[in-house]
């Protein structure tokens, strides 16, 4: 059967925000969303949507669907199309076995869309931070890069988007139990508290979601050197550690 409407092959795309965390790189940013709780972000519009009638109604809602771009992961051929692959190797089996692209969660895709649900913790119609003026929405559980674009936000709705009996296919068996966190003697004071490093004291509202971040182990699952030491951005501090057995000891925090 012949149609005279013909299916476009590409369709363009506006980036409508962007997201404000503290993770200035990939590494060590969660797995999924939804793991830290505690873990703030924001979504800030670009200028073209920073109208706060935009938001209108979403207050009544207590979580969003954010849908972005893995921007870090696009690999674009010399013909400029993005190269995908059929099949993966998931990191949490540890990169030795291939499944097919679609049956996981890979970064590397036909398409390098991403989709989050987070918490709204709170919606702000009126910033002003530095050269921000504009609405914004503070979220909590964002698995994103600091500036990961985004394509758009819906809210979650519980009666359609909750499956309680659903399958989790290869993943579900792969929950890691978390790992116990200390820090080295040296970044302690007497009383048990982070020294002020550099001059500088760690921000405390961020120290819980530090240790969610390291129980849930930021390595790589393939790699699993007990002398390696490792290290990731986070809040302004480099986050340097070494893991043996189930303990995870930080060993240093380097001011950026």
């Amino acid at each position: 059967m012949n149609s005279s409407f013909e299916t476009p092959s590409v369709y363009p795309f506006k980036i409508i925000a962007k997201i404000k965390s503290d993770f200035p790189d990939k590494f060590g940013i969660p797995r999924q969303s939804g793991l830290l709780k505690e873990l703030r972000s924001a979504i800030r519009f670009e200028p073209e949507f920073r109208v706060a009638d935009a938001l209108r109604g979403l207050e009544g809602f207590s979580h969003l669907w954010i849908l972005w771009i893995f921007s870090e992961n696009v690999r674009v051929g010399e013909d400029g199309e993005n190269r995908w692959s059929p099949t993966v190797r998931p990191p949490r089996l540890g990169g030795n076995k291939r499944l097919g692209v679609f049956a996981t969660r890979s970064s590397f895709r036909p398409n390098p869309v991403a989709m989050s649900c987070v918490k709204i913790e709170e919606i702000r119609l009126n910033v002003s931070d530095g050269d921000y003026s504009g609405p914004e929405i503070i979220v909590s559980g964002a698995d994103m890069m600091d500036g990961t674009p985004i394509v758009d936000i819906k809210p979650y709705l519980p009666y359609a988007d909750s499956v309680p009996d659903a399958l989790g296919g290869f993943a579900e068996p792969l929950r890691e139990k978390c790992l116990q966190v200390e820090f080295a003697a040296g970044l302690l004071d007497c009383a048990g508290n982070l020294r002020p490093i550099q001059g500088m004291s760690f921000p405390a509202e961020k120290l819980a979601t530090l240790k969610e971040i390291l129980a849930e182990d930021p390595r790589p699952a393939y790699q699993k050197d007990p002398e390696r030491v490792y290290g990731f951005k986070f809040a302004g501090f480099d986050v340097k550690f070494k893991v043996q057995n189930d303990m995870l000891t930080v060993l240093d925090l380097i001011r950026i």
